[in-house]
């Protein structure tokens, strides 16, 4: 299944993109009537019947000023412990620093990110149930 394909069915079974990349399609999560964001789920197409979700949590260097970068993944990662006992598993970490877009040379937070991915096998039926589950997640430490 092709990023527009599996789009598409996305969008038919009620789901909001927030955005297509090369090869996962990036789900929204609403705010507000007027306002979507990046929910942190990403999915793609793997094999004939088969798609791998991707999760992104965060924990916010602003929300927790006296913590280390090590503190910070730990939190994510006890975020996490729900993800983890329905079948997620780490892939890796990432730091993402967050640009001023009226001033590129200041950085407004740093996200400490933890990255999980599923792999799910059974179609479309079975896609759109593992995906309500990792929307429901918290996907951000709070403070």
């Amino acid at each position: 299944m092709t990023p527009p394909q599996l789009k598409k069915a996305l969008v038919s079974a009620g789901f909001e993109v927030f955005r297509t990349l090369a090869d996962e399609i990036v789900l929204a999560e609403r705010v507000r009537e007027n306002l979507i964001l990046d929910s942190g789920v990403r999915v793609r197409a793997h094999g004939d019947e088969g798609f791998v979700i991707k999760l992104v949590m965060r924990a916010e260097s602003r929300d927790f000023p006296h913590d280390d970068e090590q503190m910070l993944f730990a939190r994510v990662r006890r975020l996490a412990s729900p993800a983890l006992d329905d079948g997620f598993q780490e892939l890796g970490t990432q730091v993402t620093h967050v640009q001023d877009p009226s001033d590129p040379t200041k950085t407004l937070d740093t996200f400490f990110e933890v990255i999980h991915t599923k792999a799910v096998d059974g179609g479309l039926d079975r896609l759109t149930t593992e995906l309500r589950a990792a929307l429901a997640f918290e996907k951000a430490a709070g403070a």
